[in-house]
């Protein structure tokens, strides 16, 4: 994300607006996520003030002459030799990147220092794309229907749930600004003005959201009047404000703004705040709490739905170690962050906004299955996978996604997946509270713990025999029958063979 500073408070928020937007139209990079050398795990960071998401800390591989399988705005660096103290041999490679220009090989030949790939960083802030495609013959088919019943003021809501969910959509946004409100409850007719800027400064959030809202330019249309642009800015930052004001157990979270801005883009400022303070309250109340547990939380069914349908990818998942960082940003902003192209977000927000408000997890578990064998390829490492899985690319069969996740949602509803993860985080809890018990143990005898005493005799014997209550009783009836067995052919058989 571009780094954006604020100036000397709300008096000169419209001058640190116009230099931002100057500075952003001059800038062609992104910043890259964090490193840390000395952890090779996952980590998320709360804020006080929202818990704000951090971005993915990967771990350091080296910083010169290596391959680079992260993308850079949207091209795979192949090679670039260069070292932290060559300042100049590092604008030069920049300028040529920048250029998508080649360099001699070793042969004399032309090399490519960059190749286009059509994978996107989930945590990477792009320029969306608003491309315009004509209808097709089903598209206008199901547009005419769409409008054949906003002409019906008898048509159900389930009808518009159908819709929305069913191929294609809201087919487009004049349908979208129509449709939306339907969808969650809202009357259009029967919204709430929106207050000035200035009445809201004083906000202990606002700088927040105004960074925030600063790093979105490239989410708005390109084109647009420089005068324009700086209003919607300042629409959506009274529009997030509202939004915690009216609710203020709810806490902001970077990334709300995705959601809003896509929704000002479509139904406009008034009937956006009515749509994103129900959405606040139902579908992403859990990412608004004062901690990222239950989010984290939630995250935690992307394994068991996985499992269920293919448990050879996820083992090898587990075993890497990735976690779901990966898919925090896909979750938080329903997919509006990462995907740059605004036909695939609002395509999506269609189907969210008429579904349980856990189907952006499902969708996010049908993306990884449906990417398995890029999976199976990569290395069986945290950064290989992590680096994989946060890419989105942009070619992604959304419509199938979209079926694979509702029949993922019909075959394993949430309420069992819950219990899957409330085993998970049991047996995560029994493998901390045993690695404590060694460590403790280490500390005080400088050695290794004995391995436990199995309980029983067959535990001793057969100690990987799974035990359970159904399992002891059978065993403990059997042994019971053979005992008998040989105690009545010791008592008559045993006799009459001596006798012989």
């Amino acid at each position: 994300m571009e780094r954006v500073e604020l100036l000397n408070g709300p008096s000169e928020k419209r001058i640190s607006r116009s230099r931002v937007l100057e500075e952003d139209s001059d800038d062609q990079h992104d910043s890259q996520p964090s490193t840390d050398s000395g952890s090779g795990s996952e980590q998320v960071t709360a804020t006080p003030s929202g818990h704000g998401m951090s971005q993915p800390l990967l771990p350091q591989v080296g910083n010169a002459h290596r391959q680079e399988k992260c993308t850079d705005g949207g091209f795979m660096v192949e090679s670039v030799n260069l070292t932290r103290n060559d300042d100049q041999t590092m604008e030069n490679a920049e300028e040529k990147l920048r250029n998508g220009a080649s360099s001699p090989g070793a042969n004399g030949k032309n090399v490519a220092l960059v190749q286009p790939n059509n994978h996107r960083r989930s945590d990477e802030p792009t320029e969306l794309s608003f491309e315009k495609f004509p209808e097709n013959h089903e598209e206008k088919l199901k547009r005419i229907k769409i409008e054949n019943a906003l002409d019906d003021p008898k048509t159900p809501p389930e009808t518009w749930k159908q819709f929305a969910k069913s191929e294609y959509g809201l087919i487009n946004d004049d349908l979208r600004r129509k449709v939306w409100p339907l969808l969650v409850g809202v009357d259009p007719q029967q919204v709430d003005p929106a207050p000035s800027l200035e009445q809201l400064n004083n906000h202990p959030e606002y700088h927040q959201v105004v960074l925030d809202v600063n790093r979105s330019l490239k989410r708005f249309p390109p084109g647009i009047p420089y005068e324009q642009r700086v209003a919607l800015q300042d629409q959506l930052t009274v529009l997030i404000l509202r939004v915690i004001i009216k609710y203020p157990h709810l806490k902001y979270y970077q990334g709300y703004h995705d959601v809003a801005i896509t929704f000002l883009l479509v139904v406009g400022e008034e009937v956006a705040f009515h749509v994103m303070e129900i959405l606040s309250t139902n579908h992403l109340v859990e990412c608004m709490q004062e901690t990222m547990e239950p989010t984290q939380r939630r995250l935690m069914f992307i394994y068991p739905l996985i499992r269920h349908e293919n448990a050879a990818l996820c083992s090898y998942l587990e075993r890497s170690t990735v976690g779901t960082l990966f898919a925090l940003p896909w979750y938080l902003t329903w997919f509006g962050h990462s995907l740059n192209s605004y036909r695939s977000v609002v395509r999506l927000y269609d189907y969210f906004l008429a579904s349980d408000f856990l189907l952006p997890i499902y969708v996010t578990s049908a993306i990884v299955i449906y990417r398995q064998n890029e999976i199976f390829q990569e290395d069986c490492d945290m950064a290989s996978l992590h680096c994989l899985l946060s890419q989105l690319p942009e070619d992604l069969p959304f419509e199938y996604l979209l079926k694979s996740a509702e029949t993922l949602y019909r075959k394993y509803p949430p309420r069992v997946i819950e219990k899957d993860v409330e085993t998970m985080i049991a047996n995560e809890k029994q493998q901390r509270l045993a690695e404590e018990r060694e460590r403790e143990y280490r500390r005080l005898y400088g050695k290794k713990p004995p391995p436990p005493i199995p309980a029983s005799i067959i535990g001793r014997f057969l100690p990987h025999l799974q035990l359970s209550r159904r399992s002891v009783f059978v065993t403990t009836a059997f042994s019971i029958l053979v005992g008998f067995c040989a105690y009545y052919y010791r008592a008559h058989y045993m006799p009459l063979a001596a006798i012989r």
